[in-house]
């Protein structure tokens, strides 16, 4: 009884270590699938970048003589370039994710402020929303995977100096959908955030109401100093949530000048996303 006993407990050791020992092959092959995943998917953005800049555009700007048009369509063509990115990405298991309120980004002429967790997060925002515009840095303009696309599309460059407020506005009330992060970059890794005053400035100077976006990641990836391939344990989900706008004269009220009440509306602002992200 006793011998049976203990080849019955040695074989249930052995099943649950074989077990155990399977869960972490797969678990290891999965993270190398999308650590391979990443690299695809990058590659293609690039080769993606370029080909619309060698022979999208061009040919656009053959046909499309009308420059309003022409950005119209610029803007059409890589937001559905951008969704087929985020779709390639969700389809090789690199993420998935999920959004709530989109019927709120059904509308033209929005000041959309979102928190900057990862790389892909003005990727993914884009490809959601309609006639998109935003501030891009100097750099993607000289870059020659990027700047076919961002020039098409009359993107705002943010070496724009005093008129960067002003063409920000003017983007907004001429109907487009301008996205900015405040931060100015990814959110570092301790999760503080500190806002710039740019976009406050243009909330208050342009009389917007503010459409915010909480972008969660989780696991965290992509995020600020972190390499492509170091990619999490587990597949990473991002949650996309519109939230009900803000209407800034209850926060800048009481203040006396535009630069007193762009200070508020930053400070509000931060401590609104550190709050609900």
């Amino acid at each position: 009884m006793i011998d049976w006993l203990n080849k019955r407990s040695g074989k249930q050791l052995i099943t649950h270590s074989t077990k155990q020992s399977t869960r972490q092959q797969t678990a290891l092959f999965n993270k190398y699938w999308r650590v391979c995943g990443t690299g695809i998917s990058f590659a293609a953005f690039g080769a993606g970048g370029l080909a619309l800049r060698l022979a999208i555009f061009p040919l656009l700007n053959l046909f499309v003589r009308d420059q309003e048009k022409r950005i119209l369509w610029s803007r059409r063509i890589i937001r559905l370039s951008f969704r087929a990115f985020v779709e390639l990405m969700r389809m090789l298991g690199v993420l998935s994710y999920e959004i709530t309120g989109l019927e709120r980004l059904e509308r033209r002429g929005l000041l959309i402020l979102a928190n900057h967790p990862s790389l892909i997060d003005t990727v993914l925002l884009m490809a959601f929303v309609r006639q998109a515009d935003c501030i891009v840095k100097g750099a993607l303009w000289r870059n020659p995977f990027t700047r076919g696309p961002v020039r098409a599309a009359g993107y705002i460059s943010n070496e724009d100096g005093p008129e960067l407020v002003d063409d920000c506005i003017a983007s907004i009330r001429s109907g487009g959908n301008l996205i900015i992060f405040p931060e100015g970059t990814r959110t570092p890794a301790d999760g503080n955030m500190t806002f710039k005053r740019g976009a406050a400035n243009v909330a208050v100077r342009g009389g917007c109401a503010i459409t915010p976006v909480i972008i969660r990641c989780t696991p965290g990836t992509l995020a600020k100093g972190n390499k492509w391939w170091k990619v999490p344990p587990t597949m990473a989900h991002f949650s996309i949530e519109i939230q009900q706008d803000i209407d800034i004269r209850a926060v800048t009220g009481q203040a006396g000048n535009p630069t007193l009440a762009a200070r508020q509306l930053t400070y509000y602002l931060q401590n609104y996303f550190m709050k609900e992200s």
